[in-house]
């Protein structure tokens, strides 16, 4: 199929931001003396949003709608400022996405990260690449597995469905592939495991950056 759109997820896909998300929410419990977190529990508390990342962190008898919600303040308030001293790009990604915008392939980011950190992170890391649309957690859009993300970029770039590429390293990116009917790539290298990607029917799975450049190409 000729590809001309690769979208890709953000955490776990592009960039390896576990150690800031998991530094922002143990900082939030400490300051409610709570119990803190080791970073691989926390691969398994992202990919829906900020608000389900406090929720999931918080002991379940605190999980009420104030508490989260001022708990998630007190966690946006440090993670903005620290967004970026642990987070790196995975390997071979920045050549990945060069790569693809000199072949001439258009490129987007469709995250569950909340908008300005979203912007923030890509505008930091990959400064001279070009993104058709750069979203992620805004108001009155739902959050993936709904496809309303992605078939606003389709929209926006008014690419058929059919050209497109949607990569990500979770089920939620997978499932959110299937709903909006473009082709999927799961990541290996991400906070989810193969396994949860080939039980979400990825439509293949990748071990390195440079796999995603051959299959747009193909």
């Amino acid at each position: 199929m000729n590809t001309r759109l690769v979208i890709f997820d953000l955490d776990g896909t592009l960039l390896n931001t576990i150690g800031d998300l998991a530094e922002a929410a143990n900082h939030m419990l400490a300051l409610r003396k709570l119990p803190q977190h080791d970073y691989a529990t926390y691969c398994t508390f992202v990919g829906n949003g900020i608000m389900r990342l406090v929720e999931r962190a918080l002991p379940e008898e605190l999980r009420t709608t104030e508490y989260v919600a001022a708990a998630r303040q007190d966690f946006l308030d440090y993670y903005i400022d620290h967004i970026d001293q642990k987070t790196i790009p995975y390997a071979g990604i920045a050549a990945l996405l060069s790569a693809l915008q000199e072949c001439g392939f258009r490129l987007a980011v469709a995250s569950n990260k909340f908008q300005a950190g979203t912007e923030k992170l890509i505008h930091s890391y990959f400064p001279n690449i070009r993104f058709e649309a750069i979203f992620g957690q805004r108001p009155d859009v739902p959050l993936k597995p709904d496809p309303a993300v992605v078939e606003e970029i389709l929209t926006l770039t008014g690419i058929d469905r059919e050209e497109v590429l949607y990569v990500g390293d979770s089920g939620v990116d997978m499932l959110t592939a299937h709903a909006a009917g473009v082709r999927s790539i799961g990541v290996s290298w991400g906070f989810r495991s193969r396994q949860e990607l080939a039980e979400s029917r990825a439509d293949c799975i990748v071990d390195c950056a440079e796999e995603i450049l051959q299959i747009a190409q193909a």
